[in-house]
């Protein structure tokens, strides 16, 4: 099965829930979480505060997904911000693409698309 992550998400906010569904979709997706991207998953689900300070490429990324997933089930708002709008315009199309275009909106110095979506990519 493909799809957006919006697919996978549960009805509900329970973090087991989340995970479960998250998970899914990584599997779909041919991916399989590392131990810290697991282990710092849990910690978001569970209300907690993370700092994940891996190396390049070890899959912050994804643990971030995840709490925009989290923040999307909850009926909440997050946002991706980055310095330069390069960054903010690549991330906005991969949100899109993992969340659908609806959920995701971009919000720059000189540019605005869908600024009332529940995700946000933004320059900081």
């Amino acid at each position: 099965m493909t799809g957006t992550l919006v697919d996978r998400l549960p009805a509900g906010a329970y973090p087991d829930d989340l995970l479960e569904g998250f998970v899914a979709w990584t599997t779909d997706m041919g991916l399989e979480l590392y131990p810290a991207q697991e282990e710092a998953i849990l910690e978001l689900l569970a209300g907690n505060h993370v700092i994940l300070a891996t190396p390049t490429g070890s899959g912050k990324s994804l643990v971030a997904t995840a709490a925009h997933a989290a923040a999307l089930a909850r009926g909440e708002r997050s946002v991706y911000t980055a310095p330069i709008k390069a960054l903010v315009s690549e991330k906005f199309f991969a949100l899109a693409r993992d969340f659908g275009p609806d959920n995701v909106g971009m919000v720059t110095g000189d540019a605005s698309v869908n600024p009332g979506a529940p995700i946000i990519a933004c320059t900081a």
